[in-house]
């Protein structure tokens, strides 16, 4: 909702800064640099807001892996011995 809204409010601008351009000529120019820069340090804050996303780095070794799997193995075939002579 709230992109919506931002979208229709920077349509709604550049329809203004159209209308300023047409009526005064000798603003494009600095107009246009003016926008160009607050564009670019707009788009330079929220690329700095941005969280970067980092993928995870596996904490246990093969081995460990390995051993755990052999134990939850182990878990499960004695709960299911329990659960049958239950």
């Amino acid at each position: 909702m709230a992109r919506k809204g931002a979208e229709h409010r920077y349509e709604e601008l550049k329809s203004e800064i159209d209308l300023l351009v047409k009526n005064f000529p000798h603003l494009a120019a600095q107009a246009s640099r003016r926008v160009s820069k607050v564009a670019t340090q707009g788009r330079a804050a929220i690329e700095a807001e941005t969280p970067v996303i980092r993928r995870r780095v596996r904490k246990m070794s093969a081995a460990a892996r390995k051993a755990v799997s052999a134990r939850m193995k182990a878990y499960w075939a004695a709960r299911r011995k329990a659960k049958r002579t239950a």
